[in-house]
């Protein structure tokens, strides 16, 4: 099996924040060519790495907003989130765990800290992908998933760490997330010395984010913590390996290969489509979620 090599490192940009309670690094759309039709089905990439955040009576987030034509997956690794939205999902998400939010023809939304949480503050990280949607799914009904680290399913390398399969799958075992196309996420825990090896079809979209630690791809290409590799369309296998205990988010899925017409918090095909979601949304069509 061909390996599949390193297309290019990237560092992470200087941190903004997205409302008052997310301070992200972007890496989709980014510099370097990382744009939605490069990374497809990946159309946004939010790295919240570690900061800490004083205690405060009120929680800090982001207020009621619209979505439209995609999935939003948020995925814990310190702090909790809580979110509702307007079709009836919501939850808090701690350590461990995910959110896998599919707005489709609609929703509004809030996410924000959760309140106990709030209140003592702490270390914070998360990331937040966008996820496209096909055209003949785009308009479907939202749905909202909730999943426990403890649904998450975990494959055991011994001595080397293990693998936790948000979704898709890894050496035959399933993650538990529903998606439109097919997707594999996870995120990769070894500890000290520790390899692993992972195979995705050649032009499937892959990237692997450094959550924590520092790794060592295919033996040869060094990636430090918050930073982002790409690889190339080309060869199915790669390893990463470690000497220092390392938890890395791998993302690989197949292109869906339609236009890509985005503008603010809806991602369409077309520019009448973005026309439509804008007065769908200022005719309440979308429903309503109070802040």
């Amino acid at each position: 099996m061909a390996t599949k090599k390193v297309e290019m490192v990237v560092s992470p940009r200087p941190a903004h924040f997205v409302g008052d309670g997310f301070r992200v690094h972007n890496f989709i759309p980014g510099v370097h060519g990382l744009d939605m039709k490069r990374m497809d089905p990946f159309i946004m990439l939010d790295y919240n790495s570690k900061f800490h955040f004083n205690g405060s009576d009120r929680p800090r987030g982001v207020g009621v907003h619209p979505h439209r034509g995609f999935e939003t997956v948020t995925i814990a690794y310190s702090g909790k989130v809580e979110h509702h939205d307007s079709a009836g999902g919501g939850g808090i998400i701690g350590e461990g765990d995910v959110q896998w939010m599919t707005a489709a023809k609609g929703v509004l939304h809030k996410e924000y800290h959760e309140t106990e949480w709030a209140k003592e503050g702490g270390i914070f990280q998360m990331v937040q992908l966008w996820v496209n949607l096909p055209a003949k799914d785009k308009m479907s009904h939202p749905k909202y998933q909730s999943i426990e680290n403890s649904k998450i399913e975990k494959v055991d390398l011994g001595k080397n760490g293990f693998i936790e399969v948000i979704a898709g799958n890894y050496n035959g075992n399933k993650g538990p997330a529903f998606t439109f196309t097919p997707i594999h996420m996870m995120n990769a825990k070894l500890k000290v010395g520790g390899k692993a090896e992972f195979n995705f079809p050649a032009h499937f979209n892959t990237a692997a984010l450094v959550i924590e630690g520092n790794i060592t791809v295919n033996g040869e290409e060094q990636v430090k913590a918050d930073h982002f590799a790409l690889f190339k369309n080309e060869g199915e296998s790669f390893t990463i390996e470690t000497q220092e205990d390392s938890i890395v988010l791998i993302i690989s899925g197949e292109p869906i290969n339609e236009p890509i017409f985005p503008h603010g918090p809806f991602v369409m095909n077309t520019r009448e489509e973005i026309m439509q979601a804008f007065e769908d949304f200022n005719t309440g069509k979308f429903g309503y979620l109070e802040d």
